[in-house]
């Protein structure tokens, strides 16, 4: 009896101490690219590029993607479904201010249901630029308490450092060969 009910009281308490975290989440990076922020911007402005360098696109190679309005910037939407990954969602660029930031509204449909945000910020620094990928939004109650078992700014923040690498990678190529022509969906394209 008094070991049930310590693991009442224990439940109640990480409970309790799960309603306290914050209600609204912010994971980044960021990373120094030796590019200008022009020959950067592109490769997120462009929804169609994003198979190139993101880490979720290249985690399933069969994922089915649709894309709808503007060919890049404000108002262009990129549509996914991966049965691999068990995952589905879009995504719309909300703000497109060109070398400088990049807001996008996050839709994810499957395996929950989420609203969040990501953040691409552009800082010209000498010859090159910091570009800093962030995702934000709130936090509801079970996400919280999964939070208590899992650091998702880790898991997540691992996934944002492949794709910054992926684009320094694709951006510092075409810097090094400025003259080579580049397959369709990289720089040159």
């Amino acid at each position: 009896m008094i070991a049930f009910l310590l693991a009442i009281v224990l439940l109640a308490l990480v409970l309790t101490y799960a309603a306290r975290k914050p209600n609204s989440f912010r994971i980044e990076r960021s990373l120094t690219i030796h590019v200008s922020p022009e020959k950067l911007f592109p490769l997120i402005n462009d929804l169609h590029r994003w198979e190139t360098w993101s880490p979720w696109g290249r985690m399933d190679p069969d994922m089915q993607r649709s894309y709808s309005g503007p060919a890049q910037g404000k108002s262009a939407v990129y549509e996914w479904r991966s049965d691999s990954l068990a995952c589905a969602g879009s995504m719309e660029i909300l703000s497109s201010l060109p070398y400088r930031k990049i807001i996008i509204q996050l839709n994810f449909h499957k395996p929950k249901q989420a609203l969040n945000y990501a953040e691409f910020t552009f800082d010209l620094l000498g010859n090159s630029t910091t570009i800093t990928w962030a995702m934000f939004g709130p936090v509801p109650y079970p996400y919280k308490l999964m939070g208590l078992f899992f650091n998702v700014d880790h898991m997540l923040g691992l996934e944002f450092e492949k794709g910054l690498d992926n684009l320094k990678e694709i951006a510092e190529a075409h810097r090094k060969d400025s003259h080579a022509s580049l397959p369709q969906g990289t720089l040159g394209a």
